[in-house]
């Protein structure tokens, strides 16, 4: 089973996605191909800096993915054009890993623009993962020192969250404390697998 798990900035896709690490599926990161796709030498960053110039490098030519979100987050279309070159890189490398982990009895695909960029095609079943507005505010301040600007910005670029929610199949509200959230992850993969168990039953007797 393909369960793919998005929600907006803030919202805690990487603790839930690590929440369902520990409970033994398997986790495909768009965020962590991404970062993979830009590494020094690699066609995608060359790319992004013959559109957006040496500026948005590192002093160790490394991509300073802070100088490239002021740039991109500020101008619509400097922004779509950092997805022209991202995202269809993302997508192949996505593929390619789903194909190389389908003996995996549940592979989470983790991508915040998961409806955005139509990739809910790539899954059986969709995590979404809330957060009440000032919680999102407060993790983001303290942990990624982002301002009230900054994370308007963002959320500006991605689908309403309310929206995200009611598309997917679940929805995991982060609000709480880690143990709240975890007791939440477990009771819907515990749902999760008592419906690939009963699947699987199934296509046996036919």
């Amino acid at each position: 089973m393909i369960l793919g798990l998005t929600g907006s900035i803030g919202s805690g896709k990487s603790f839930v996605s690590d929440c369902l690490r520990d409970l033994g599926a398997t986790v495909i990161s768009a965020d962590d191909i991404a970062r993979e796709l830009t590494q020094p030498g690699t066609p995608a960053l060359e790319e992004i800096v013959e559109t957006f110039g040496r500026e948005i490098l590192a002093p160790d030519g490394s991509l300073n993915r802070s100088a490239l979100a002021r740039r991109v987050f500020s101008d619509p279309r400097s922004l779509a054009r950092l997805e022209a070159i991202v995202h269809p890189r993302v997508r192949v490398r996505e593929e390619e890993l789903l194909r190389e982990n389908h003996h995996q009895p549940l592979v989470v695909l983790e991508i915040p623009l998961l409806y955005e960029t139509g990739a809910e095609e790539l899954c059986d079943a969709v995590l979404c993962v809330t957060v009440d507005d000032d919680t999102r505010r407060a993790r983001l301040v303290q942990n990624r020192k982002m301002t009230d600007e900054q994370i308007r910005q963002r959320l500006s670029h991605q689908m309403p969250e309310s929206e995200k929610a009611r598309r997917a199949d679940h929805v995991v509200d982060n609000s709480g404390s880690p143990e709240d959230t975890r007791r939440l992850v477990k009771k819907m993969y515990d749902q999760l697998a008592t419906g690939r168990r009963t699947s699987h039953t199934s296509g046996e007797s036919a």
